[in-house]
């Protein structure tokens, strides 16, 4: 029983994704949303993420898209890091993460100041995955990013722990094009 995911992966710029409607994000959230229907299969009833631009809010566009798509039960946590992380962003972004902050269903930090030092980066990654039962990540180890942090956390806490990490790749996100590219192709034969 998977009741609460954590999800998280790169950030845009990790994977050269400059604008919101690149058409990349298309497929990454496709790819979210695959893993969390089967998650909510598992009954899944919680999708965490600490707030982060790039996979963690499209992941959380995805919840609204399934919430509104019949799956009320499931819920959305945003629980940052440190108070204000949005804080040297650039407006646009700041205007996207208040308009998920607003529509969570919870939003707390695990620090209740502002950064500090990246010693709260790891508190957050320890918290996450002590409060969850599975890691959905976008992440390849081909291509290392800010997730490798998260899914070593979550490695060492599964050797000991009954805990499951599930990899969206770019294997994955090549599969989820291939499929579109044939699903287009076979609307117009």
């Amino acid at each position: 029983m998977s009741k609460v995911a954590v999800v998280s992966g790169y950030k845009p710029f990790e994977v050269g994704i400059f604008k919101n409607d690149d058409p990349a994000v298309g497929y990454i959230k496709t790819a979210i949303k695959k893993s969390l229907l089967s998650l909510l299969d598992d009954g899944l009833e919680w999708v965490i993420i600490s707030g982060q631009l790039g996979t963690e809010l499209w992941a959380a566009e995805v919840v609204f898209d399934l919430q509104l798509e019949g799956y009320s039960e499931l819920q959305l946590a945003v629980i940052t890091p440190f108070l204000e992380q949005e804080a040297s962003w650039k407006d646009t972004n700041k205007e996207w993460y208040e308009s998920i902050l607003v529509q969570a269903d919870f939003v707390d930090s695990v620090s209740r100041k502002p950064y500090e030092n990246p010693q709260q980066f790891r508190l957050k990654n320890h918290f996450l995955v002590n409060k969850s039962d599975v890691l959905l990540l976008f992440y390849d180890s081909e291509k290392e990013g800010s997730p490798k942090y998260l899914y070593e956390t979550a490695q060492k806490y599964e050797e000991e722990n009954e805990y499951q990490i599930r990899l969206i790749t770019f294997y994955d996100l090549q599969l989820i094009v291939e499929e579109e590219q044939l699903s287009q192709r076979d609307k117009f034969e």
